[in-house]
């Protein structure tokens, strides 16, 4: 199974830009389910209104040319053109944002021995007895000091599996958000994303 962390961004695009991302976002997942791929966000900055992201990180697994097709067609700059939707009389219709593709083996270095876990009470409802057994599993990755606590399930079996997932999936993220502050000088600017030239252009209302 391959993994592929994608970011999607409005680099420094106005608010239509924002209003794009979030678009695009629900595009991919959509078409990558409809492909029969895994795909899962991961996190996502919001942007100042309601229904706008100023970027996001997602997960998409698969495996062959599907998913090779799949980044192949989404990998650049995306031209949305549409009337904006916060200026009525605003004269521009393009706006650009940006999607990177990284290979999760090429970047991300996952070592379970890195990882501590350590069994604690859970808290909350539920009386004397759920501090009397210690089900809950708390897991730190050392090097960089991401926590995850997993209390979900009364069997502290399967806490340990979803708190290994959690843990891995919030790693992830932050090893990708290393990654991109570095790469920052190369996409981050709005005017670099417009000048490129789009893999796909969308025409419909925002």
């Amino acid at each position: 199974m391959n993994k592929f962390i994608i970011q999607v961004t409005a680099g420094r695009g106005p608010v239509e830009c924002t209003r794009v991302v979030a678009k695009v976002v629900e595009l991919i997942m959509r078409s990558a389910r409809g492909h029969a791929l895994d795909i899962q966000l991961l996190e996502s900055k919001k942007g100042d209104l309601k229904g706008t992201l100023l970027s996001a990180v997602l997960l998409l697994k698969g495996e062959g040319a599907t998913i090779e097709a799949f980044i192949k067609e989404w990998r650049g700059t995306v031209q949305w053109i549409a009337q904006s939707p916060y200026r009525k009389f605003h004269k521009r219709k393009n706006w650009f944002v940006g999607v990177e593709v990284f290979d999760v083996k090429a970047q991300l270095q996952w070592n379970m021995k890195d990882v501590k876990l350590e069994s604690c009470r859970a808290s909350g409802p539920g009386g004397q007895h759920v501090n009397k057994v210690e089900t809950a599993v708390r897991g730190t990755h050392l090097p960089s000091g991401i926590q995850v606590l997993a209390m979900d399930s009364r069997s502290q079996l399967q806490n340990k599996q979803l708190c290994l997932e959690r843990l891995e999936a919030k790693f992830m993220s932050w090893q990708m958000e290393q990654l991109l502050a570095r790469q920052q000088d190369q996409w981050q600017e709005h005017n670099e994303l417009e000048r490129g030239r789009a893999i796909k252009v969308i025409t419909e209302k925002l």
